[in-house]
């Protein structure tokens, strides 16, 4: 790929990589990192735009990592749009993409895979066996490939995040972990690259995921604290979406992500539903009055 001026220069050989980065450790500047599998939306760069707040030089890596997705999930029809990518990143001044290919990430002979724990195995990790495992690898080739200061992950992927924040410290990794609030559009449906997915009427059906964490929090400012009550409400909201299938819906410790019966503190409410064929998760933190 040739360099347009004003546009991220594009790495895809690890070497290559180290070789810009050592350069700019040797000026003694902080970097921090942006994971994403590319589609980006205004989510990715509310990230984009954190890092470039808190240190002196960003990182976005772009790859559609494979070993998170399941057999029938959608790896091949994932949205790949590179050079629409390049064009937000620019208005950013992002000096650099880290775009692997799938041999740079895992060659011949790769056989080593990251297994996190109990905040692990709930709810994502139930309904996508061994979508962490890819996560949690890729996630820690790429902290050791850029080595950054800090790196960035979004409040949607909640899970993810506490996955990635157990790994580090479980694992001494010497990154600091900014989880940045979720980024919503107008009418409050949170802002995914599998939006993209959705057909008009489907749209429109989807903010039922949203309809319901605000149910959720407006019970319980309410004084409702029995969890299954809230969970259960928050089911019949959305299963009034035609051809809403719900994977999971649940009132859980926002540290641990283990159900909670009585809300008793701060509680995530937390979602995954199929509309039409697209796959969508949300989350929102329930804050009780004292």
């Amino acid at each position: 790929m040739s360099y347009q001026p004003g546009r991220p220069r594009v790495v895809t050989k690890v070497d290559e990589l180290r070789d810009v980065l050592r350069a700019v450790r040797r000026e003694g500047r902080t970097i921090g990192l942006v994971p994403t599998m590319g589609a980006l939306h205004d989510g990715h760069l509310s990230l984009v735009r954190a890092s470039r707040e808190e240190c002196d030089y960003t990182v976005v890596s772009i790859y559609v990592n494979p070993s998170q997705f399941g057999p029938s999930e959608d790896l091949e029809q994932y949205p790949r749009t590179l050079e629409a990518d390049l064009d937000a990143l620019a208005e950013y001044e992002t000096p650099l993409v880290f775009a692997p290919t799938n041999d740079e990430v895992y060659p011949d002979g790769y056989a080593t895979w990251v297994e996190v724990g109990s905040v692990a195995e709930p709810l994502e990790g139930e309904c996508r066996p061994g979508h962490f495992r890819g996560v949690a690898t890729i996630v820690l080739k790429l902290f050791n490939m850029v080595q950054p200061d800090v790196a960035y992950f979004g409040q949607k992927d909640y899970q993810q995040a506490q996955v990635i924040r157990r790994m580090v410290e479980d694992l001494n990794v010497p990154i600091a972990i900014r989880v940045c609030p979720i980024v919503r559009e107008p009418d409050g449906l949170a802002m995914s690259s599998r939006n993209a997915y959705l057909s008009p009427a489907e749209r429109h059906r989807a903010l039922v995921l949203w309809n319901s964490l605000c149910l959720a929090s407006e019970l319980v400012a309410g004084g409702e604290r029995d969890a299954a009550v809230v969970a259960e409400r928050m089911r019949d909201v959305i299963l009034s979406a035609e051809d809403a299938r719900i994977d999971y819906v649940a009132l859980v410790d926002p540290d641990t992500l283990a159900p909670v019966e009585a809300i008793r503190g701060r509680t995530l409410a937390v979602l995954a539903v199929h509309v039409g064929q697209t796959r969508l998760i949300d989350n929102r933190l329930l804050e009780p009055e004292p």
